[in-house]
């Protein structure tokens, strides 16, 4: 069974002081529906508007994260994402009364906390899921390398390198719900003492302290409290990844091998995975407005319906439909079709197998008008009660005739017979499996 899409099941919220900008705000983690996505809300502007967390709407990505959409940001995203992607939530909308969230103590543990304070709720809708089948490789001139393989699970595998090579650490863990809270959430921000001017001098870490983030000088780390882990910069490498790659908006079946990466190449790689994923759904047919009472669909519209092609589409048009339930089309029969060199040379006939068939594309371009269906492929499951009562020759015309008798789910249970200058030649009930392509 495909995973269930969650939402925060009650609202939750928690107070502070944003890291770059130095503000008081509040923080509310509200509930969304199926397939809303992660949103941030500005409820400290006159309309509240919202800003889509995706990677389409990133306009900066120095020490932090930023989105924006319509002039409105939000700066310093990461850290929220990461623990709503991290403990499986799909749905929510982020309430803030400033333009960035708290920072706390560095780490997503607060959050993660307040998730937890808030529960979850399963929802109806199965989870997105993108599945990586081919590698996705990304270097920057910084020396940062991003890779992402497949893999059946989010696995994330990183190493940190810091300046002249300090702090070099790896770590490397597999994402779910128990290992994020465990192993990654507590992990807190950090920076290098030599940074720390340059920094201020840009506007940031306004409000950064020593129990918000720890500082690196030299050898020795200064902190308000004792490291969490003894390799405790890599894992909050890993954490800014799992939030920044949650920007894909999908969650995402692969193992990222990442070496000093960063909230650029993150970003980067998020924005590849997009790219990926709309070439794969390019593929996919649009969905279709397949008229319901009396209408006629040419060659050209059922191609852009059924996926058979030469030598196998056996419909040539539709001529009507009756309500929701039946539908009627033709083939022109003529001595051009492939099957007749074998079937029978000097005696040709249309195989009763392929009428069956012209029977089934008739009947699914009925399923295929529900709006949960467009876009699927229709599977033969059964035919029951075939008869085949007259042979038909080149330069017949085939009326095909079809009616849904029951759906239930993605099966469909149809009845279909054909046609010739009257005379019933053939009839059968139709069994179909509705697939995605």
């Amino acid at each position: 069974m495909p995973e269930r899409q969650h939402t925060l099941a009650k609202t939750a919220s928690l107070e502070g002081t944003s890291l770059h900008t130095g503000e008081k705000v509040t923080l509310t983690l509200q509930p969304a529906p199926e397939n809303h996505g992660i949103k941030f809300r500005r409820i400290d502007l006159e309309d509240k508007p919202f800003i889509t967390a995706s990677v389409d709407r990133v306009q900066k990505v120095e020490r932090s994260t930023t989105i924006a959409e319509g002039g409105v940001n939000v700066h310093t995203v990461e850290h929220v994402l990461s623990a709503l992607t991290g403990m499986g939530v799909d749905n929510a909308i982020i309430e803030m009364d400033a333009n960035e969230p708290p920072i706390a103590d560095g780490s997503s543990l607060p959050f993660v906390e307040l998730i937890k304070k808030a529960g979850l709720q399963e929802q109806s809708e199965s989870r997105r899921v993108f599945e990586v089948r081919e590698p996705l490789h990304l270097e920057s001139r910084d020396g940062s390398l991003l890779t992402i393989v497949p893999d059946k699970k989010f696995r994330i595998s990183c190493t940190h390198v810091g300046p002249q090579g300090r702090t070099t650490q790896f770590f490397s863990t597999e994402i779910n719900p128990a290992t994020y809270e465990k192993e990654i959430a507590p992990s807190r921000t950090f920076v290098f003492y030599e940074d720390i001017a340059p920094l201020l001098e840009k506007g940031l870490i306004k409000g950064g302290t020593l129990e918000s983030a720890i500082v690196i000088r030299g050898d020795t780390t200064l902190s308000k409290h004792p490291l969490r882990f003894p390799d405790e910069f890599v894992r909050h490498k890993i954490l800014d990844i799992v939030g920044d790659l949650s920007l894909f908006g999908r969650r995402i079946m692969g193992h990222v091998i990442a070496v000093r990466p960063g909230h650029g190449p993150n970003t980067e790689l998020a924005r590849e995975l997009l790219k990926t994923y709309n070439e794969m759904r390019a593929m996919v047919p649009p969905a279709i407005n397949i008229p319901s009472g009396e209408a006629v669909l040419d060659i050209n519209e059922v191609m852009s319906i059924l996926p058979h092609r030469y030598p196998f589409l056996l419909v040539d048009r539709i001529i009507g439909f009756d309500g929701e339930t039946k539908c009627t089309g033709v083939k022109n029969v003529t001595i051009n079709e492939p099957f007749f060199q074998g079937h029978f040379p000097g005696h040709p006939i249309m195989p009763g197998v392929l009428q069956l068939e012209a029977m089934a594309q008739v009947a699914s371009i009925l399923l295929l008008r529900a709006p949960e269906n467009q876009g699927k492929i229709g599977y033969f499951l059964s035919a029951d009660k075939v008869k085949w009562r007259k042979p038909v020759l080149p330069g017949d015309t085939l009326i095909i005739e079809t009616e849904i008798l029951k759906i239930k789910r993605n099966i469909g249970q149809a009845r279909g017979r054909c046609i010739v200058n009257g005379t019933v030649v053939s009839e059968a009930d139709l069994m179909f499996s509705l697939v995605d392509r």
